[in-house]
């Protein structure tokens, strides 16, 4: 049993280390616990270009510094795998393949995943045409063909953006109606670099060292530079499960304040159920979430 940290992290991405360098230089004892490397959903992304102050930087490279920044200001890290929390009232415990670790406050920042289409192919083209997130990685296919999949508001409105930038959207959706905003359809379809593909899906994909096409379900062959998967995300959320209140979705239920129905525990980043997930929002909410705990334990003493 190691001791007491004032603060316990649990997800080392930019709202894990955004919380750890903000309550750390507040004088705070903190660990952050992350169980592969610092980043995230940063590490998907080759090149990040839309982090403030910051004109372009690999995200392997921005993890770094974010981490190294946090550590400087003296925080710790521990790689290791999270399992369980206990979130009791005094002390909160996170038992982990290293041991168990106490906090007096805890702040979840283990973000989400995006959901994958499981081909052939798709993991070795991440960051080689192949994207999760059309803001952030858009403006690399500026003038070129792009594809777009999903049925929801995130895949619309990553279809509206690119359509500014792109020389082709290829809209593509299993279903004949999407399950996004209406006014966005009306939108797309005013559009003349956009073209609908319903009822299909992506059989395979086309690539030598990058994406070059894909097939539909159809059979119809699209010829492409990039494609942006939009078919949701998955928080990972599992463990708060049953201690925390969580949307339909699993996302952690907390507000602006990042504070979450149990005192002294609080959620940052992309598990927690909010309008827009990029690297700035959640450094911003573990920037709130370190102030938040930072006052929760002023209140104690």
């Amino acid at each position: 049993m190691d001791s007491v940290y004032q603060i316990l992290i649990i997800g080392g991405g930019p709202a894990g280390y955004s919380a750890a360098l903000y309550g750390a230089r507040a004088g705070l004892s903190v660990l952050v616990l992350e169980k592969l490397c610092a980043g995230g959903q940063m590490l998907l992304t080759d090149t990040v270009e839309n982090y403030p102050g910051i004109a372009s930087i690999a995200g392997y490279s921005l993890a770094d510094a974010m981490r190294s920044a946090a550590e400087a200001a003296g925080a710790r890290t521990l790689y290791a795998q999270a399992t369980e929390l206990q979130l009791l009232p005094r002390r909160k415990a996170a038992v982990t393949s290293a041991g168990t670790f106490l906090g007096e406050t805890v702040i979840l920042a283990t973000g989400a995943e995006p959901k994958r289409l499981d081909l052939p192919g798709e993991s070795r083209l991440v960051g080689r045409g192949l994207h999760y997130c059309a803001h952030c990685d858009g403006n690399f296919y500026r003038g070129k063909p792009v594809a777009v999949v999903g049925g929801g508001n995130t895949a619309l409105e990553s279809a509206l953006y690119l359509s500014g930038l792109c020389s082709r959207v290829y809209l593509i959706h299993r279903r004949d109606a999407f399950r996004g905003s209406p006014g966005d359809v009306e939108r797309l379809r005013g559009k003349p670099n956009v073209e609908f593909c319903l009822n299909a899906g992506i059989q395979s994909l086309s690539y030598t060292d990058r994406l070059t096409g894909l097939t539909l379900s159809t059979g119809k062959t699209l010829s492409c530079d990039g494609l942006f998967v939009a078919v949701g995300t998955a928080p990972a959320s599992g463990l708060a499960r049953g201690q925390l209140i969580l949307d339909e979705e699993g996302y952690i239920m907390a507000d602006e304040s990042t504070r979450t129905n149990l005192p002294g525990v609080f959620a940052a980043g992309d598990v927690r159920r909010k309008p827009l997930r990029q690297i700035i929002t959640a450094a911003a909410d573990g920037a709130v979430a370190a102030a938040g705990a930072q006052q929760y334990l002023s209140e104690l003493s």
